[in-house]
């Protein structure tokens, strides 16, 4: 069998040299490390990727350039007109954390776009205004400040306004997550028994999802739960009001040292995440908490319903108040703190655990009181 004899000395340098312009000539590239400072070490090209930053996007920011658009856009243009939060270390990529895409919208007073549907899962978050509105798979849900709307992969739904005054609401999506995939698709035009239609009618009531699914361990046998595509939960909207109760229910619950005192969104009908892709958390930090810090690779997108306060994201110092959104990419040390000695701070936080967990990849650490790193998932 013929053998390669090793090149040595300085004519192996260049060849070196000339090798790697080639494979970069035919858009390849080298898998092994001649020494951990080469620029072709493969473990730090690999590190070297795009990788989403700790952030914070100021509300006081957002909101006038959302008024400034009503403005300037109207339906007319575009059946969109949200502001997206795009991390610096992702850019040009729209994409708030690596998987999460998050955009703030402002509604006219009854305006209401037509019907879309789309193989991303969707949330729609009240922030301002009492009479937000989605409608999906024919229930039409009107909501207000805190209150969580999905809209699953495939449903179709419409957004808008049905009050006489200016709402905003903010959506997070897998839309990152379904583009790494090839899974992204959207569809505009809706029909009902074969004809195209601005407007889903209602084939559900109203209180739909609050009266089957609102009562917490009891759930109708005479209702068909499989709504949608069957992948999500069918209660379509929680409400802000029961969320804040079971926070204050918990106030003088020791909590967790690393989460405060932390309630998760599940689907009634199977105790899990609403989505395969995301869950979705209530966060409370009562005056003075500090949360021990603590890493995950999951990646969150937190927003801020009460109060004031900063969180630390790899070292970086992020403060907030109502509104913000704090990106805090996977894989960061964070805690996050309540500098307030007599009022509650409230987070409301967005994170693609489920994914990871799925995948057998979710992996949790947290720091003692003593430093120590430990396990936590």
């Amino acid at each position: 069998m013929a053998t390669v004899e090793p090149a040595t000395g300085s004519n192996r340098d260049a060849r070196l040299d000339a090798l790697y312009r080639r494979l970069d000539a035919h858009d390849m590239a080298p898998y092994w490390a001649v020494s951990t400072e080469n620029e072709n070490d493969e473990d730090a090209q690999i590190l070297k990727a795009g990788k989403a930053r700790p952030y914070v996007w100021k509300y006081n920011d957002i909101e006038p350039i959302l008024y400034e658009a009503a403005e300037l856009i109207t339906m007319d243009d575009s059946e969109r007109r949200s502001v997206v939060l795009v991390n610096p270390g992702l850019a040009p990529v729209r994409a708030t954390v690596t998987t999460l895409y998050t955009a703030y919208r402002l509604n006219d007073p009854r305006e209401i776009m037509p019907p879309h549907r789309h193989s991303i899962n969707a949330v729609r978050i009240g922030l301002t205004g009492a009479s937000n509105f989605t409608g999906v798979e024919g229930e039409d849900i009107v909501f207000g400040p805190g209150d969580l709307v999905l809209t699953p992969a495939d449903a179709w739904h419409n957004h808008g306004n049905r009050g006489d005054d200016f709402a905003v609401n903010v959506s997070v999506l897998d839309l990152p997550l379904t583009e790494v995939l090839n899974a992204a698709s959207f569809e505009h035009r809706y029909e009902e028994d074969g004809v195209a239609k601005s407007e889903q009618t209602a084939r559900f009531a109203d209180d739909h999802s609050s009266r089957v699914y609102g009562q917490g361990g009891l759930l109708p046998r005479f209702v068909d739960h499989g709504r949608g595509a069957g992948r999500s939960s069918p209660m379509y909207v929680y409400r802000w009001e029961s969320t804040r109760e079971l926070l204050e229910k918990f106030r003088d619950h020791d909590g967790s040292p690393y989460d405060g005192i932390a309630v998760e969104y599940t689907d009634p009908t199977t105790g899990r995440s609403p989505y395969p892709t995301m869950t979705f958390f209530g966060q409370l930090l009562r005056p003075g908490e500090r949360t021990r810090p603590q890493r995950q690779n999951a990646s969150l997108v937190c927003f801020p319903f009460e109060g004031s306060g900063h969180s630390i994201v790899d070292g970086e110092r992020l403060d907030w108040q109502q509104f913000d959104a704090i990106a805090v990419p996977g894989n960061s040390w964070f805690e996050h703190v309540n500098g307030s000695d007599s009022e509650d701070a409230i987070l409301f936080v967005v994170s693609d655990e489920p994914t990871l967990s799925t995948l057998g990849f979710l992996r949790r650490f947290g720091k003692t009181d003593s430093g120590e790193v430990v396990r936590l998932v």
